[in-house]
Order: C-alpha cells, then structure tokens, then sequence
C-alpha cells in the first residue's frame, strides 16, 4: 500500500479533476466515496482503478476485500482525503472506476423510467433508485437532466445504477422507437384528457415519462404519449416534489401490473 500525504501529490491532483463533469467527460471515469458505495459496486464485481482510504478507517473496519479491489491501492492523510471529497466530512476511502452503462434488453421484462430534463441531483439519484427499488427495468436520461457520475446524484442513487441499466437518450428519437416496438407511453400532466393514476392500468410493459421540475414534460413529448396521467393534490399545496411523484406513479402503476398478471 502506497502512502500519500502531500496535496501537491500527482496522483492526488489528478484524481481530484474527477470532481468535474468535463475531466468525467474527457476520461470516463468518475469518483465514488463511502464504504456503501464501494461495496455496492465490489457487489458487481467491478474492479476500481485506485482505492483511496485512511488509517482512521482502516483503524474501524475489519472487512478488507475492498482492498483488493484494485492494484492501486493508496494510504492517504485525513487532508488529502477531504480534497478528493464533495462531503464535509468524508467517511474515510474513497474510488476511481470506468464508467460502465448497462444496455436496455430488448425485449423489455418490465417498466421503463425516462427522464425528461429533470435538473435536480438529488431528484434524478432519487428517482433512479426508486426505480431499482420498484422494480423496473431501467431509466432513460434525457437531454439536460442531472450528471448521474457527480457526486451528489452518486450519494442519491447509493449504488443503484449498479443495479439497472441507465442510459442517455435523445428522446426526440427514442420516444417512437419505443412506440414503433409497442411500449405505451405514459405522460404526467394535467390536461382534459389526463386520467387519476389510481383509475388507469397500463399495459405490462410501459414507459413513464417524468418531466421537468418548473415545466413537466415537454409538449412535444406529451404529444406522443398514449396516456397522460396526474396525481390528485388533497390539500393546499400547489405541486409535488418530481421525485416523490414519480415514486407514487412507479408504485401505483406497478402494483396495477402485478394484480393484472
């Protein structure tokens, strides 16, 4: 195991570059941290470039496999660890893997989650992981929606792109590809036609469409939905989170599937 303690370390330098979506972009690798995390993704048995971890961790833990995880193993400083991570307080190790998207199986063996320009981190990292919890059989990213290889949406997803594919699509394409193979699609938004979630039940396999946090979905997508549906608001607030719609629709819409099948 190598020792680093100085922040004017190459590798150090180099590796902190993770921290930013075009050095994610240019090499194609990205930066997870925490003990969960890394264990999720030894779990798959992915094979981490560098591992990163101090003595105070070594210190707590007794379970080392994760150090074997990759040849590049470094015993680095409570300071230089802080500079690698986005949290206030790191856990402690720290790894650098390639980054891998899963294909979509075609075909599909459950629902799909597609992502329409939905900004926010911690929606997208929640969303992807509801996904993964509910179920589904992937989720599809759209233009201008969340990096999921920042570290914000990583702490969200705690491990789930692991799990399911998510990949990224320009769905002004892949929307009728999907409705040229026969997956209905389903829109959120309120309009005459749209229908109470709990009074519709979609085909097996189906395409849920989450927009926007400030705009929804936008028109031209909606124009090529089968169903548009909505979430009745019983009280005096204006809208829902995107991430906690989506996880009452993803719910809802599969437990209609699992008694209809």
């Amino acid at each position: 195991m190598k020792e680093i303690t100085s922040l004017q370390n190459a590798t150090i330098k180099e590796t902190k570059k993770l921290l930013k979506p075009k050095y994610r972009e240019q090499t194609g690798d990205y930066l997870i941290e925490g003990e969960h995390l890394i264990q999720e993704a030894l779990k798959e048995a992915l094979n981490f470039e560098k591992i990163f971890v101090t003595e105070k961790f070594i210190a707590n833990h007794e379970t080392f496999e994760l150090l074997k995880a990759s040849t590049d193993v470094f015993l680095v400083s409570e300071q230089v660890m802080k500079s690698l991570s986005s949290l206030p307080t790191p856990q402690g190790i720290a790894g650098v893997l390639q980054q891998q998207e899963k294909p979509l199986q075609f075909p599909l063996e459950g629902p799909l989650l597609i992502l329409d320009r939905v900004q926010d981190p911690g929606n997208v990292g929640t969303m992807i992981r509801t996904a993964d919890a509910a179920g589904y059989a992937g989720v599809v990213l759209g233009e201008g929606c969340a990096d999921i290889y920042s570290g914000k949406v990583q702490r969200s997803l705690q491990g789930s792109h692991f799990h399911l594919p998510v990949v990224q699509k320009k769905l002004e394409t892949f929307l009728p590809f999907l409705k040229e193979n026969g997956i209905q699609l389903l829109g959120t938004a309120l309009d005459e036609e749209a229908k109470i979630y709990t009074e519709f039940t979609p085909e097996k396999n189906f395409a849920l469409i989450m927009g926007n946090e400030g705009q929804g979905v936008a028109q031209q997508f909606l124009q090529l939905t089968d169903r548009n549906l909505y979430i009745p608001i019983h009280g005096q607030a204006e809208s829902l989170n995107v991430a906690v719609a989506a996880g009452i629709l993803m719910y809802g819409l599969k437990g209609k599937i699992l008694q209809k099948y």
